[in-house]
């Protein structure tokens, strides 16, 4: 699907909105080829950013500034990365929405959900929840704006692996071609490969749903088990996370590339990752309070365990680990008695989604 640009997008700057760890990656990353103008809600931030060529201590190319204005950068920038947390999303975007045009090119870089419920209602108001009460962050956007090109980066993108220039690869998904293209011209260099899907629900869902499998990745390892035990997980994380992502919406095959099975072998193995820190963390005997309360970012996975765990009341299907999580996240179920459960539950078949 095609849709003609505005204008010619080579000689514009890019525009970053938000500029945490992963924020400040893909801003390095895009500065290579363009300038670069990035959205900071603090002045004290966006002041570090044009003055120092840093943000909150992490190094920024010379191509790269910032505003608080999204006026400012919306003029600026047609096309614009939002790398915001999901808890946040929606009212970024609602701050954005009176500068928006039909013209601008979204590619988002959140790997969360957002709810979608009537009369301001939370998670902790309701008993069940259904697909139309779940949002992802693409949804957001065309929710609350008026852009109709949207895409989002999803992969094994750990930041600080990013930071340091080290290879990697995401996928940039979309259901316009252009969108895609363009993504791939402004990110793809000699140690960022930048594959395209056009399944861009299932390539969110991919990021999404492996963070829950990665916190137990995490709690396995803090346990002290081994490698045996981490591929039980992944293996039967992945036939869980495919389930649940097929009744969201998404194509089987997205959640076996690099989106899927790439991005959860990478969180589920790393300490970089957020989600696997959570788990670790858990397994050592910290409370989720303890955890969240000494992270300087979210880790998406824990919105995401109680947001499936709603969904899965409303729908009678079962998700194993999501449910386990859940009770160790927030009803102080033991991290071992989880395993035990989950070495006990009757699976049957191997593999049910060929």
């Amino acid at each position: 699907m095609t849709l003609k640009s505005s204008s010619n997008n080579f000689d514009k700057p890019v525009g970053v909105i938000g500029i945490g760890s992963f924020g400040t990656a893909i801003a390095n990353i895009l500065a290579e080829k363009s300038k670069v103008i990035v959205y900071a809600r603090k002045q004290e931030i966006v002041d570090e950013i044009n003055f120092q060529h840093s943000a909150e201590g992490r190094s920024l190319h010379h191509n790269i500034s910032a505003t608080t204005d999204p006026e400012i950068i919306c003029d600026s920038c047609e096309v614009m990365f939002p790398v915001i947390s999901s808890s946040g999303f929606r009212e970024v975007m609602q701050k954005f929405a009176p500068f928006l045009h039909p013209y601008h090119i979204l590619i988002h870089g959140t790997k969360g959900l957002a709810l979608n419920l009537p009369g301001d209602k939370s998670l902790e108001d309701v008993s069940k929840i259904k697909r139309e009460n779940i949002c992802t962050m693409s949804e957001v956007i065309l929710n609350e704006t008026v852009v109709v090109r949207v895409g989002c980066l999803a992969g094994p993108n750990l930041a600080k692996e990013l930071s340091k220039g080290q290879p990697a690869a995401t996928v940039v998904a979309s259901r316009f071609n252009e969108v895609i293209v363009e993504g791939q011209r402004l990110l793809r260099s000699d140690k960022f490969q930048v594959y395209g899907n056009q399944d861009i629900i299932g390539v969110e869902l991919s990021g999404v749903l492996k963070n829950t499998i990665a916190i137990a990745s995490g709690a396995l390892a803090g346990l002290g088990l081994g490698e045996n035990a981490r591929g039980l997980l992944i293996s039967r994380g992945m036939v869980e996370l495919i389930h649940l992502g097929n009744a969201l919406g998404g194509q089987t095959q997205s959640f076996i590339g690099l989106a899927g099975i790439g991005d959860l072998v990478a969180t589920c193995s790393s300490t970089l990752s957020r989600n696997y820190t959570v788990g670790y963390r858990l397994a050592q005997g910290e409370t989720l309070e303890q955890i969240n309360d000494s992270m300087e970012e979210v880790a998406e996975g824990i919105n995401t365990v109680k947001l499936m765990k709603t969904f899965l009341e409303g729908t009678g299907m079962r998700a194993p680990i999501t449910e386990n999580l859940y009770k160790v996240l927030f009803e102080g179920f033991k991290v071992e008695d989880a395993l035990y459960y989950l070495m006990k539950y009757p699976f049957n078949v191997d593999i049910d989604f060929l």
